[in-house]
């Protein structure tokens, strides 16, 4: 039997065909626009039912012993009546606020990122934490702040495409399809990378940069463009507040200015700068590259100021804005009490300019554990995360998590994360779990991730767990639905949906019909209505109203000051296809499919180091050390090392977070920069 659904094995949730056989899952397909023999394959989903039927899921609750020797088998209601009394425990003892829940991705953004909303409003703390700081919710929120939402590429109808700090071919086949077939249209492609990607060995200008220092070329471009009169002076004079402010601060960044602190030539930032502005329709892909920088917010405002600088906003091939699905809101944030802060409370525009994003920096949790800044909390339920691994500076994040007095874990697999937990909640897969995904809620079309197969073992799907645990904690009325069907149906009535009529509609449902150049019949949605250069409401909490007012500000590198001591720069590695984040690195199909835990390093550093391909490479920053195989290669410039990302789950001797910090963070979203950081390079001791 042949079924729809949508992968969420990452997150670019993918519609897929899912072969099933007497309830198993035996297969699963990408949908595409490309004729079979074109499309892209993913290693993940060719893997679907290894990572399903793993021995090593978790299938049936687990409690600490009480000597703490391991876990214990339990049941379903032993578990969540366990949590429930830790939560109402800690309520009595320190608050509401002391209980936080943090949130990975791997459960998606959508409907299951409302149902813990929802639980913790009425429980009374304002504590569930996403990880947006350092992912693409702080990119979001610069969106929103320029022009009110956040625009998405139509790369399949450009013209020209700038694809910045992102590599599609490694993280979203879908959106790497859409990249191809352009430029095998003949499409301009410009690759914004400092690491010599597949996709930048194609490009037609391939630009090199210094790594985090992204927000000063496009502000170059934007002197550049303005300068020359390359913008599109209608769209600037009706649809745009702010352009004078902008011009002057942009005419304090030409590329004669900028270029050698960017690594560049002037002529390739004014090639840049020409090419995106005269080619029409143009438009930009940016992506994680630009994040876990502490400079992302200026940097994304400043490359989305570029797509409405030269009309391509909202045009077909351009930038799109959404057309959000109308659903219910059922956070139920109105029922937090009165004068309830978070603790990231010192980032009021960041918690606040989505309805329902809510509280997004994670650092803030091991902070208040800690430090008891702003105040302490006692007990976390992380969900679907691994904090251990994927969080800066991992000696600090796991000597937080070792302090509290309660961690609840739910997920798919034993983590690093879940070894400290006193319970673990068994997490059921994409396959396994009906829900509405962020993509499918933010605009059109409609896909639903239908559960195509029964939970395996005694696993639970996130909102079923949702759901008990509220129901728990004396909340039945508020969560009374039985199934998700019941509590999507709910949340859709609003758009005159429902899980049925997705069913019926695998290969997507529009709500309303595709449309261009919105702004021409409503306001953008921002104070002015118009797309804002200069935001009156930054200036007002003291931030630059323009991107870069006040210069860069610190070396967006980290460790920069130390570089005497630590003179190799360090950059996180490029997504594996074959992983997310942390996790898949136990399933040997995907784990012996490719390169295992490497350090890209040049070839002239490794004749200075001493290292030949395959060699233990020790890597050491002011926060500590990892060890990996050197994979020599001239994808890095000299003076550059890339380390694997993700590994530490399989080998903690590999956990780059170990030399990455979160000391220094954006006053406007809270990121740290943990992307790039010296470092220094020796060759280790053989294993």
């Amino acid at each position: 039997m042949i079924l729809d659904t949508v992968c969420r094995l990452c997150s670019s949730c993918c519609p897929v065909e899912a072969e099933v056989v007497d309830n198993r899952l035996i297969a699963a397909r990408r949908k595409s626009f490309l004729v079979p023999e074109k499309r892209l394959s993913c290693p993940k989903l060719a893997a679907a039912a290894d990572i399903v039927y793993s021995p090593r899921r978790l299938t049936t609750p687990l409690i600490k012993k009480d000597d703490g020797s391991g876990f214990r088998e339990a049941g379903w209601d032993e578990a969540i009546d366990l949590v429930a009394a830790r939560f109402h425990r800690h309520r009595e003892e320190s608050g509401a606020r002391s209980v936080a829940w943090l949130r990975g991705m791997a459960a998606d953004w959508g409907a299951p990122w409302d149902y813990p909303n929802r639980l913790m409003n009425l429980f009374g703390s304002p504590n569930t934490i996403g990880n947006g700081s350092i992912c693409f919710v702080d990119r979001d929120f610069a969106h929103s702040f320029t022009y009110g939402a956040m625009a998405f590429p139509e790369a399949k109808n450009a013209r020209c495409i700038i694809v910045w700090g992102k590599n599609d071919k490694d993280t979203a086949l879908g959106a790497a399809e859409a990249i191809h077939c352009a430029c095998e249209q003949g499409a301009t492609l410009i690759v914004v990378d400092p690491v010599q990607t597949a996709l930048a060995r194609k490009a037609d200008l391939w630009l090199r940069i210094k790594p985090g220092h992204d927000g000063l070329l496009a502000m170059a471009m934007i002197s550049e463009i303005i300068k020359e009169e390359l913008f599109d002076a209608d769209f600037v004079r009706t649809h745009t507040t702010g352009f004078e402010q902008l011009k002057a601060v942009a005419a304090r960044y030409p590329a004669e200015a900028v270029a050698e602190k960017i690594w560049l030539n002037v002529e390739q930032i004014k090639q840049a700068a020409r090419l995106y502005a005269a080619t029409k329709p143009g438009c930009i892909v940016d992506g994680n590259g630009l994040d876990m920088h502490r400079e992302v917010f200026d940097t994304t405002r400043a490359i989305a100021m570029l797509r409405a600088l030269t009309g391509n906003l909202d045009k077909p091939g351009g930038d799109v804005l959404p057309q959000p699905i109308p659903v219910r809101n059922i956070q139920l944030k109105d029922r937090l009490p009165a004068g309830a802060v978070p603790i990231t409370r010192d980032y009021p525009l960041f918690n606040t300019f989505s309805e329902t994003w809510g509280n997004q920096v994670q650092g803030c949790l091991i902070d208040a554990i800690l430090e008891g800044s702003p105040y302490p909390v006692n007990m976390v339920v992380v969900q679907t995360g691994n904090p251990l691994i994927t969080m800066a500076d991992s000696t600090r994040t796991r000597e937080a998590f070792a302090k509290l007095e309660t961690l609840v874990v739910i997920e798919m697999f034993m983590t690093e994360t879940a070894k400290l937990a006193d319970v673990i909640l068994p997490a059921a897969s994409c396959f396994e779990t009906t829900q509405l995904n962020r993509s499918s809620i933010r605009n059109n079309p409609m896909f639903l991730q239908n559960a195509v197969i029964p939970p395996v073992g005694d696993s639970w799907p996130n909102w079923q767990i949702v759901f008990a645990l509220g129901r728990r904690l004396g909340f039945s009325a508020e969560f009374p639905w039985q199934s998700a069907e019941e509590a999507l149906d709910y949340q859709l009535e609003p758009a005159g949906v429902t899980v049925e009529k997705l069913r019926q509609n695998g290969n997507g449902l529009r709500v309303e019909e595709m449309r261009y150049e919105k702004y021409r019949e409503a306001p953008f949605k921002t104070p002015t209505g118009k797309v804002e250069f200069f935001s009156a409401r930054l200036a007002e909490a003291g931030f630059p109203g323009v991107p870069f007012q006040h210069g860069l500000g610190d070396d967006p590198i980290s460790f920069a000051d130390r570089s005497g001591e630590y003179p190799m720069l360090g950059i996180s590695g490029s997504r594996d296809i074959r992983f997310t984040n942390s996790q898949f690195r136990t399933i040997p199909s995907l784990r012996e499919a490719g390169p295992g835990c490497v350090v890209d390093i040049h070839p002239e550093d490794a004749l200075r180091y001493d290292l030949t391909e395959g060699d233990p490479v020790r890597i050491e920053s002011p926060k500590g050390a990892v060890e990996m195989a050197a994979r020599i290669s001239t994808t890095v410039r000299p003076g550059m090392v890339r380390l694997a990302w993700g590994w530490g789950e399989y080998d903690l001797r590999c956990n780059l977070n170990a030399l990455t910090e979160d000391d220094r963070r954006s006053p406007v979203t809270g990121t740290s920069t943990s992307r790039s950081f010296m470092c220094r390079v020796s060759r280790a001791q053989q294993r």
